[in-house]
């Protein structure tokens, strides 16, 4: 038997793919809490309530009918259909079933759709801070990401001037999301309109609007761009049921777009993983379909978290904290730490990767850095947790970098 001594050569392609840093974060604080320690893990997006009973029940329910066998590559006929009667109901979008197709979660629908729509070298607009995801994604399309930050003097959300200034004829798509991830800001109907105000002229350009944390918003008036009549064939809505009805492992999303892209999806997906779970799809029809007061129950949950964190991280010198409108992070800046030592030497934060890698050596509390979101001044802390989680988390935060001068 031949010993191959050499590493494999990798195409470029993964060699350029950067890891996942919220899922390298959790990896390290799983680590640590197999030693021993008693670890917060605050890096991962998952909501910590389970399933709503009624819908593990129509799961259960779906085994015993015999829904075991392939399912239609863009989902269950039955399933896009009341997806289409949600965004319509919901969000004013007046798509069809055959505009929805229904993927292994939202990630795999934000893949299908940079794998249909970019060449090489085409751009896309991401604005940040932004999900880790994003940029790796339209990399491993052989698209460009131009990277905007919003500031967090404006909630992080970046302004139409900066658009207009980035577009390029190589610009094929803007991706957003809102409420977003990092940072939980949520773009007002007037935001979005002047978005789309500079989008209109480009007839080449899309927009992807990523919708996930739709459910977890604090006050009214969730708007989506495409509702306006306008901009109807321009915006491609991606959602799912992670985090709205806490079905993270259920892995389940879509996207709805014109005939035209929904089918070029169905096409990606067909070669690539088919259709998805028939089990997760048969619940789905039950979670979208039926009443929604555990998702809002949940929202309330998330929103008395939100005030406890945001009140506890602002009592911390050196936190400069902006209150979030939706999902469940806050995005807190801590460049005042940097530059800073504690006094046995052991720890010199230059950055906030340090900053994180000494919250979680010295305080047993798990964060991201917000270099991974393209926003190296700050670090994000979910808050999908318990209360009791949340105030020891802080207490262990404020009691550490008292140790830092």
């Amino acid at each position: 038997m031949t010993q191959i001594t050499s590493t494999p050569n990798l195409s470029e392609r993964i060699q350029n793919l950067s890891e996942s840093a919220t899922i390298a974060m959790a990896q390290k604080a799983r680590e640590l809490k197999s030693k021993g320690h008693d670890v917060i893990n605050l890096s991962l997006g998952e909501p910590d309530f389970q399933t709503p009973q009624h819908i593990k029940d129509a799961a259960k329910a779906a085994l015993d009918e015999g829904y075991t066998f392939y399912t239609p590559v863009p989902g269950y006929p039955e399933l896009r259909e009341v997806i289409a009667t949600k965004l319509q109901r919901d969000n004013h979008l007046k798509w069809e079933a055959e505009n929805i197709v229904v993927s292994t979660g939202a990630k795999q629908s934000l893949a299908n759709i940079f794998f249909s729509l970019l060449d090489k070298g085409d751009e896309v607009i991401v604005l940040g801070p932004y999900w880790v995801t994003y940029k790796e994604i339209v990399k491993l399309a052989d698209g460009v990401p131009v990277i905007l930050n919003g500031t967090l003097e404006n909630d992080f959300k970046v302004k139409p001037e900066q658009i207009q200034a980035a577009i390029t004829p190589k610009t094929k798509a803007i991706l957003y999301s809102s409420p977003s991830n990092p940072t939980g800001a949520v773009f007002s109907k007037e935001e979005l309109r002047s978005i789309a105000d500079v989008v209109l002229p480009h007839e080449q350009i899309m927009v992807v609007a990523d919708e996930i944390y739709e459910y977890i918003v604090f006050e009214e008036g969730y708007f989506s761009m495409g509702a306006f009549e306008d901009m109807a064939d321009r915006v491609i809505t991606v959602n799912g049921f992670s985090k709205g009805f806490a079905m993270t492992g259920w892995r389940l999303g879509y996207m709805a777009a014109p005939k035209w892209l929904a089918s070029a999806c169905a096409k990606i997906q067909g070669q690539v993983t088919s259709g998805t779970c028939s089990i997760t799809q048969r619940a789905a029809i039950t979670a979208i379909s039926s009443d929604l007061t555990p998702t809002y129950e949940m929202t309330k949950a998330y929103l008395r978290r939100r005030d406890l964190v945001w009140e506890g991280l602002n009592s911390i010198e050196g936190f400069r904290t902006p209150l979030p409108k939706g999902a469940f992070y806050l995005f807190p800046d801590i460049s005042s730490f940097f530059g800073k030592s504690t006094e046995d030497g052991k720890w010199y934060i230059q950055n906030a990767d340090d900053f994180t890698m000494f919250l979680l050596n010295e305080a047993h509390v798990s964060l991201v850095t917000g270099s991974a979101f393209g926003a190296p001044n700050n670090v994000r802390m979910s808050y999908a947790a318990s209360d009791d989680s949340l105030k020891e988390a802080i207490h262990r935060i404020k009691e550490k970098v008292k140790n830092l001068k």
